[in-house]
């Protein structure tokens, strides 16, 4: 577990431009469960190298895309271990990876970046991405 003065400039990164904390089981189950419109999900990370780029991209897709997810949400991998434990079980088959970004539509997976979409990828590119995918799915 990481420790919380180190993640909380990385929660905060998110949780301040709208997207919700998801820290129990529970609460991931509560909001993936909805069978009606739009989730975003975020597994959030540390990783210098790859979260450095999906959080901007993330926040610049949803700033600057017409059409959007009408939930946001977060979890954050290595913090909250049963948050994310379950989070995953919603983005199966694909296998644990931080960070990453899926987007739920009526309750389903629709679209999943893993990590290795996310390394080496400016956050424009990360946001070009995420603001084609929520035109077709939002």
């Amino acid at each position: 577990m990481y420790p919380e003065e180190l993640v909380a400039p990385m929660r905060t990164d998110l949780t301040s431009v709208g997207f919700q904390e998801l820290r129990s089981a529970e609460e991931v189950e509560n909001i993936l469960n909805e069978e009606q419109g739009t989730t975003l999900l975020v597994i959030n990370s540390v990783c210098g190298c790859a979260a450095g780029s999906a959080r901007p991209g993330v926040k610049m897709a949803v700033n600057n895309s017409a059409k959007k997810p009408g939930k946001l949400a977060t979890v954050f991998a290595g913090v909250d271990k049963e948050a994310v434990a379950k989070a995953r079980e919603y983005t199966m088959p694909y296998p644990p990876s931080s960070p990453s970004i899926a987007l739920f539509k009526n309750g389903e997976l629709v679209h999943f970046v893993e990590r290795h979409h996310i390394e080496g990828r400016s956050a424009d590119m990360i946001a070009n991405h995420l603001v084609q995918v929520f035109q077709e799915y939002c």
